[in-house]
């Protein structure tokens, strides 16, 4: 037998809509014994902090304006954290899922008869400082105009 549309894995309750939720969350209040009502009641409806703090209000909580402020500084940190991690995480894998081979430490193309080009592995330990120096610094109008490429020897 196939699973219908209605017959989920995910639990009822985290998978309701804004209405759903203010009616089941009426009889929910009373039964909660947690020390932190937005928190328990974003857990149990699997929402964000902020839409609690809202459907706890249209149920009739109020909340100091103080900690709604203090939600969303701390939310946009969190944003702020995640996009510097996600960030972090695109350089890392850019440069580990960059090609090499037994001669190249980094290949940073290939030339129009196939030949690779870029940084070999006895560049890489001669320069014990090796950074981002080797990598490209992305389109023309980005570079600065101390990069020009005249100290090349060819």
């Amino acid at each position: 037998m196939g699973k219908s549309e209605n017959d989920s894995s995910i639990p009822r309750h985290k998978r309701m809509k804004r209405t759903e939720r203010l009616q089941a969350g009426r009889h929910w209040l009373p039964t909660y014994i947690g020390k932190n009502i937005v928190r328990g009641y974003a857990r149990h409806f699997a929402v964000d902090l902020l839409c609690a703090v809202k459907e706890l209000e249209m149920l009739g909580h109020q909340f100091k304006p103080e900690y709604v402020d203090q939600l969303k500084r701390a939310i946009a940190v969190q944003i702020e954290q995640n996009q510097e991690r996600k960030k972090l995480k695109a350089e890392q894998e850019m440069f580990t899922s960059s090609e090499s081979d037994d001669q190249f430490c980094y290949i940073a193309g290939y030339t129009s008869s196939g030949a690779p080009y870029g940084v070999t592995w006895e560049e890489m330990d001669a320069n014990e400082h090796w950074d981002e120096n080797y990598l490209d610094v992305g389109p023309l109008e980005n570079r600065d105009e101390t990069d020009e490429e005249d100290d090349i020897p060819f």
